[in-house]
């Protein structure tokens, strides 16, 4: 597709919090401030609660594996009511290091050097925290790239990125595509569906990349480092790399803080699984948080469906007494309007689903 995120307003511009840290404040500037949000549970002993994230061991998994394994059965419960897990034994530690350097590099560089790859008027690609009229802004400066196909990367982003970081980013997207297929393997082993019907959906497929900074705030409670979204994907592989917690998720109703495990990557169900999957598997919705003291950065890769492909209920998942649950409708589609509005938990996706009497159970012929 030529295009896999619209337009934004035409006003539009970049603001970087990194520099407005730079700054002597007394208080966070107005833009930045959301009363909106709603706090993280507090314990009765005053202390945050944790909530309990399953720990998949990807040592543990195989290709041949069966749907009665504990570890994979432990993999489809994750899916099923948490929509993410901590994923430990990944094969890719041995380069976290170099990726840890070379992103904190980036984020050190000179302003009018992360300038050059600032988010142009009417795009969404590029560095910086977009600025939209009457919009509050988040307490983070982004990084955000389509990087598959790679006939869609953008010629001024990421071949111009510094050639350390380039090679770095690009052995690490390399090793993500490959964990990416592994999982979705496995998830399709968890769904009882046939292998290559997701292997067909997925590989090759619509992926991009967001580095993120958070920078310390010195009124951490109200701001918010990421808006609460679910993301518009199949799943998302999100890596915390410097050891930073801040990733909250939102659980039967209340924000609850995720202790990330060094080196672990947390994967977790987008709205595109929970629709292939027909409502079985939950996109989990999430945020960012900030503190007072430390920065916090994060890279994560997100996984689609090929562009031209059409999302919805997996047809072998669908029966009478299980009919479909969502409308079906061209990833590219999805995607444009995905981006077009503004982020606000899982309001998207709520969009997509049928109407009970316009729900059907789809034949196989």
């Amino acid at each position: 597709m030529e295009s896999q995120v619209p337009p934004l307003h035409t006003g539009s511009s970049m603001v970087s919090v990194q520099e407005l840290i730079k700054e002597t404040m007394g208080a966070v500037p107005e833009r930045y401030v959301r009363h909106d949000q709603e706090p993280q549970i507090i314990s009765d002993n005053g202390r945050t609660e944790t909530p309990i994230v399953p720990v998949i061991d990807l040592g543990k998994l195989s290709s041949d594996q069966t749907v009665c394994d504990p570890e994979l059965e432990k993999l489809h419960e994750a899916c099923k009511d948490l929509g993410l897990f901590q994923l430990v034994n990944h094969g890719i530690g041995p380069l976290l290091e170099d990726l840890r350097h070379e992103i904190e590099e980036f984020f050190k560089l000179p302003l009018s050097e992360k300038m050059k790859f600032e988010v142009r008027t009417g795009e969404v690609e590029g560095y910086g925290n977009i600025k939209r009229p009457e919009e509050k802004l988040d307490w983070g400066d982004r990084f955000f790239m389509i990087v598959n196909p790679v006939v869609k990367r953008r010629p001024h982003l990421f071949p111009e990125l510094p050639q350390p970081l380039r090679n770095t980013l690009d052995s690490y997207i390399k090793e993500t595509q490959k964990l990416a297929m592994q999982l979705l393997r496995l998830i399709s082993k968890c769904l009882g569906i046939e292998i290559n019907e997701m292997k067909e959906l997925f590989d090759d497929g619509f992926q991009a990349m967001r580095l993120t900074y958070y920078p310390p705030c010195p009124q951490p409670e109200v701001v918010v480092g990421m808006t609460p979204h679910s993301d518009a994907t199949g799943i998302t592989i999100l890596h915390q790399i410097n050891s930073v917690d801040g990733f909250q998720i939102k659980k039967d109703g209340v924000w609850t803080p995720v202790h990330i495990l060094p080196n672990a990557f947390v994967v977790n169900v987008g709205d595109v699984m929970e629709i292939l999957s027909n409502g079985l598997y939950k996109s989990m919705e999430h945020r960012a948080a900030v503190n007072t003291t430390r920065e916090r950065i994060s890279i994560a890769m997100f996984f689609n469906p090929k562009p031209d492909s059409e999302i919805g209920p997996i047809q072998s998942l669908t029966t009478a007494e299980s009919p479909a649950l969502f409308r079906r409708i061209k990833l590219e589609k999805y995607v444009k309007g995905y981006f077009a509005q503004n982020l606000d938990g899982k309001s998207y996706l709520e969009r997509m689903k049928l109407q009970p009497e316009k729900a059907v159970a789809f034949q196989v012929e």
